[in-house]
């Protein structure tokens, strides 16, 4: 399990989808879109705010891209997952995303 490149097109904006599907059982896919290289962490929260997954961390190109995520091992219920983002920029500016969207596990 990996993160995957969809296309070759750059977003605009910085973007965060709804995961899908949704609901789901255990398996399902967050795609998120970067319009510069940026350090990127999608991590998964329960309703107490305690991280449970964290599902990717790492330094990613512009793209859009598909993170599979797998809750086998979490009960059913609902979770918090969110992506922290901040852009790396050769002038040294650079730009902090941050957005949560929820899940439901069902099984």
């Amino acid at each position: 399990m990996g993160v995957h490149l969809l296309s070759g097109e750059i977003p605009s904006v910085f973007s965060l989808s709804q995961n899908y599907p949704n609901p789901f059982n255990p398996s399902t896919t967050i795609q998120f879109g970067l319009p510069d290289e940026s350090q990127v962490s999608v991590n998964v929260y329960d309703l107490l705010g305690r991280e449970v997954s964290r599902v990717i961390s790492d330094r990613l190109p512009a793209g859009y891209f598909a993170v599979p995520w797998n809750a086998s091992s979490l009960a059913s219920g609902a979770y918090f997952y969110r992506i922290v983002a901040q852009s790396m920029h050769n002038d040294g500016v650079g730009h902090t995303f941050v957005q949560t969207k929820k899940l439901l596990l069902t099984k």
